[in-house]
């Protein structure tokens, strides 16, 4: 049986709330959603007593945890496309590479990303941010951006990163929509050697149930903002460059389905919606994963239902399915005193990188 699972009886059925999308009690979640699933938390996470529910753990870290942030040096890579991609790195320490791939609209200033650059920096490791095409600051030249399946750019940089380091370990770290794309790529290339492990975390592993989950409830606060930031993103776009889309019937988009389908599909050769999601979504490959790959997940993520995440059976030979009862969409926010947070995805992913006889230093 593999780690992070174990077999039970089958579970009664529940009824939906707003916490999580199932009863599961005023202010936690039990985890055990999934009728007849062999899926059981088993993870070493505990919430913060002081954070209970899934949007306070997801909430807390964006809006309380201090941004200090780390000095890093811009890189702009030429694409033969004609576009181009910002990558940020940190201090030259001698150690493994870490690549790290930001969540939706996400970028340096994301509370993860500050996060696990410091944490990373400090466990030895030279840390690589990838800003995907439109997020550093800047828009892309071309009419397409980025999507939750693009891992074209994700090959291209770590084939750079091989190219430059070619006797360093590299591992690669994606945060939601990024963890999306990682298992994605690790899915379309078992035999790859470029990276040595992988964590990916919160992961939509099924864009179709994600969209969905993000129409009810409070979790219609997070689509609402995001939305707002894709709204601009694309606005800022068109004001420059051809887009082969109506810019006037943005304002009238309220959900990631509808923005989807008139916005991404469009811009990167899908034929609507449903074929974006069934496309993009990382569940597919996760079969073929060989590489050693962490995956760190909530059960009451309220970017998702637990019925996205992948079974026993779809889990690749290199996968390990971390489940927690708790922790919100990229928050996992542990602690014993609230004026002195932990925050334990910094933690479990420097540990797992620091595996006896993984570990490398200078070279």
């Amino acid at each position: 049986m593999a780690r992070g699972f174990s077999c039970g009886r089958r579970q009664p059925q529940r009824t939906r709330s707003v916490l999580c999308g199932w009863r599961c009690g005023p202010t936690s979640c039990a985890g055990n959603h999934r009728v007849g699933s062999t899926l059981k938390p088993d993870s070493a996470f505990r919430p913060a007593w002081w954070l209970p529910g899934p949007h306070l753990q997801t909430l807390f870290p964006q809006l309380f945890r201090k941004q200090r942030q780390p000095l890093l040096t811009r890189e702009r890579i030429e694409l033969d496309d004609g576009d181009f991609l910002d990558i940020d790195w940190s201090a030259d320490n001698g150690g493994p590479i870490v690549l790290l791939l930001h969540g939706l609209e996400g970028s340096i200033r994301s509370h993860y990303a500050t996060g696990l650059i410091h944490s990373l920096t400090r466990c030895g490791c030279l840390v690589v941010l990838l800003n995907f095409r439109g997020c550093s600051g800047e828009s892309n030249r071309l009419p397409r951006s980025y999507h939750s399946g693009d891992t074209g750019d994700v090959d291209t940089v770590l084939r750079r990163l091989v190219n430059l380091y070619p006797q360093r370990f590299i591992y690669t770290v994606g945060i939601s929509l990024g963890g999306n794309v990682l298992l994605k790529w690790l899915g379309e290339n078992p035999e790859q050697t470029f990276v040595r492990k992988a964590v990916a975390v919160s992961v939509p592993f099924t864009l179709d149930i994600a969209a969905h989950r993000l129409e009810r409830g409070l979790s219609r606060l997070y689509q609402a903002h995001l939305l707002n930031k894709l709204r601009r993103s694309t606005r800022s776009k068109a004001a420059h460059t051809a887009l082969p889309i109506d810019i006037s019937r943005l304002s009238r988009i309220k959900s990631f389905r509808q923005f989807d389908d008139q916005v991404t599909a469009p811009l990167h050769g899908f034929d609507g919606v449903d074929d974006y999601y069934r496309r993009a979504s990382s569940r597919p490959f996760i079969k073929n994963i060989r590489t050693p790959t962490l995956i760190l997940h909530a059960l009451d993520d309220p970017f998702m239902t637990p019925d996205a995440v992948p079974e026993v059976n779809e889990l690749g030979p290199g996968v390990q399915l971390e489940l927690s009862a708790a922790g919100g969409h990229v928050g996992f926010v542990g602690g014993i005193l609230p004026w002195k947070p932990r925050y334990w995805i910094d933690e479990r992913v420097c540990a797992y990188f620091q595996a006896p006889g993984l570990k490398q230093h200078n070279t």
